[in-house]
């Protein structure tokens, strides 16, 4: 699986750098950086969980 993002929807609350600060980060600017490519199989059930808590719901697993 790879990670999407609503880049109009998402606010940079930073709660999915919480649940999986590996494959989401802020920078300096809080701006939103995620993870490129496939998912690691072993990280894909806390990327999961970090989509299922975006309070905007602007993440998306993608195929």
């Amino acid at each position: 699986m790879k990670i999407g993002v609503d880049w109009d929807q998402c606010e940079a609350n930073g709660v999915c750098v919480g649940v999986a600060p590996d494959l989401f980060d802020l920078d300096d600017n809080d701006e939103l950086h995620v993870a490129e490519g496939e998912v690691p199989a072993d990280r894909v059930e806390d990327a999961r969980a970090a989509i299922a808590q975006c309070p905007k719901a602007a993440l998306m697993e993608q195929s």
